[in-house]
C-alpha cells in the first residue's frame, strides 16, 4: 500500500510539475514565433504572407492559452510574471515593425518608435514594481489600448497579406490602403497608446519614491 501511494503521489506531483511549466512554455513559444512570423510576412509571396499571418493568429492564441492554464489551475511563477508580458511585447513589436513594409507614408517609423518606447517603459516599470513588492495599479483604458492595437494589427496585417494576392481581393486591399483609412487608424492607435503610458505613470508615480521591501 505505502509502495503505491508513494507512486500515486510521484505521479501526481509529475503531472502537477508539467502543469505549472505549461504557461511558461507557451510564452517561450510566443517568443519564439514572433520573428518567425516577422521572416515569413515579409516575403513578397502572397503564400508566405498567409502563412506568417497564421503564425501571428497562433503565436497570440497561445496568450490566451497559457492564461487559462495559470488560472485554471492556480499556477504562478516569478519566471511567468516576467516571462508573459515580455512575450506579449515580443509578438506586438513584431507586428508592428511589419506594417511600414506595406507603405512607410502611411505608417511612420517615428510612430511605431513612439508606440514601443512607452511599451518599453512601462514594462521596465512593471518589472520594477514586482522587484519592490509594490502591486502597480492598472486602469480599463489599458484594456482598450490592447483592444485598438490588435484590432489595427489583424485588420492591416490582413490587408497587407491580401493584397500579395492579386486578382480582385488584391486590387481591394490595396485600395483600403489608398483611401488612407488606416492610416487615421494607426494614429488613432498612437494616441491611445502614449495616452495610457502617461496615465500608468502617473497613477504609479508613488513607484518611483519606493524601495524594495526586502532591503
Amino acid at each position: 500500500m505505502n509502495h503505491k501511494y508513494s507512486v500515486s503521489v510521484c505521479c501526481n506531483f509529475f503531472i502537477f510539475d508539467v502543469v505549472k511549466r505549461v504557461p511558461n512554455i507557451l510564452s517561450a513559444l510566443r517568443i519564439i514565433l514572433a520573428p518567425l512570423f516577422v521572416l515569413m510576412y515579409l516575403q513578397d509571396a502572397f503564400f508566405w504572407a498567409a502563412l506568417g499571418l497564421i503564425v501571428f493568429i497562433i503565436a497570440a492564441l497561445t496568450d490566451y492559452l497559457d492564461g487559462y492554464y495559470a488560472r485554471r489551475y492556480e499556477v504562478t511563477s516569478n519566471t511567468g510574471v516576467f516571462l508573459d508580458p515580455l512575450a506579449d511585447k515580443f509578438l506586438t513589436f513584431a507586428g508592428f515593425i511589419c506594417i511600414p513594409f506595406l507603405d512607410s507614408g502611411q505608417f511612420p517609423w517615428w510612430v511605431i518608435g513612439v508606440i514601443v518606447f512607452r511599451d518599453i517603459v512601462i514594462t521596465a516599470l512593471r518589472i520594477w514594481s514586482d522587484y519592490i513588492g509594490f502591486p502597480m495599479q492598472t486602469r480599463y483604458s489599458a484594456k482598450v489600448k490592447t483592444l485598438v492595437q490588435m484590432v489595427f494589427l489583424y485588420v492591416v496585417l490582413l490587408a497587407g497579406a491580401i493584397s500579395k494576392a492579386g486578382g480582385m481581393p488584391g486590387d481591394a486591399a490595396t485600395a483600403l490602403f489608398e483611401t488612407g483609412i488606416l492610416g487615421w487608424f494607426f494614429y488613432l492607435v498612437m494616441i491611445v497608446t502614449v495616452y495610457t503610458g502617461i496615465e500608468y505613470l502617473y497613477i504609479n508615480r508613488r513607484l518611483f519614491k519606493s524601495e524594495p521591501k526586502n532591503v
